[in-house]
């Protein structure tokens, strides 16, 4: 459901409420120490413990697969090339050309496989779910980034679903005059000046905009929405580093740790 003063999509899940720094967070934790390691075992731990995170999130079943389907295609095919082409060792099942599978290339591409979707499942789940304006909020007034990059990143990025009405626009514009029936190619080029130029021009005025606003000022800048933290945001910061710590720690007791900066990588 979209809140009609705020334009923002209001989720059912407790984690889709939660501050979109934490989130940010959360999700970086998750993938930072599990880039560090590629063996089934860390990757398959990580998944698990994801599940609830995944669940709470507040995703319906469609969004949740539609949004994610990229990580579903490149799971399998990235572990279809790294079984093919991967580094051999142990027993060699099929070779043609450049082609080899054998038990060392299978097992890596298994915890390649299972590794894109540990690292990329959580990302992408967690940052659908996050405002722009409250990600703006929350690092320039809990993390201090400066509010003049701040605000015009956020500016910037509004402006990005302005192109795609553009391009229809000019689209529909060409084909009244008669020139978007032919010659494709030429035609997408134009279109794409033109919509170079539009960029511009409502760069400028946003810009003007801003300034006649008191955006470029040198005092204290005020903001209409306070950036807030409470323990539920810690506690999802917290969960999130706990994953990754059970992960790593199952698969060095069990001997399954691959540091990919290491000799055995």
């Amino acid at each position: 459901m979209i809140d009609p003063l705020t334009a923002r999509i209001e989720r059912p899940g407790p984690i889709a409420s939660r501050s979109a720094l934490a989130k940010l967070a959360a999700a970086l934790l998750i993938a930072l120490p599990l880039v560090l390691t590629i063996d089934v075992v860390s990757a398959s731990v990580a998944l698990v413990l994801e599940i609830p995170l995944l669940l709470l999130a507040g995703l319906r079943a469609k969004e949740f697969w539609t949004r994610t389907a990229v990580l579903w295609i490149a799971a399998p095919l990235s572990a279809v090339t790294i079984a093919l082409y991967g580094a051999t060792s142990g027993t060699v099942h099929f070779e043609w050309l450049v082609m080899r599978v054998s038990d060392g290339s299978l097992t890596l591409a298994a915890a390649t496989a299972v590794r894109v979707l540990a690292i990329g499942l959580p990302a992408v789940v967690l940052f659908i779910t996050v405002d722009p304006t409250d990600l703006a909020d929350d690092l320039a007034q809990r993390v201090k980034l400066p509010a003049r990059f701040v605000v015009g990143a956020l500016a910037g990025m509004r402006m990005l679903g302005l192109l795609a009405d553009d391009w229809r626009a000019l689209s529909l514009a060409r084909r009244a005059r008669g020139v978007a029936d032919e010659g494709r190619v030429r035609r997408a080029f134009g279109m794409a000046f033109a919509l170079f130029v539009l960029a511009i021009r409502r760069g400028s005025s946003l810009a003007t905009a801003m300034e006649a606003r008191g955006f470029g000022g040198t005092g204290r800048r005020s903001w209409a929405r306070e950036s807030r933290w409470d323990r539920r945001d810690t506690a999802l910061v917290v969960v999130a580093a706990v994953i990754p710590a059970v992960a790593i720690t199952v698969a060095v007791l069990t001997g399954a740790w691959n540091f990919i900066l290491g000799p055995t990588a």
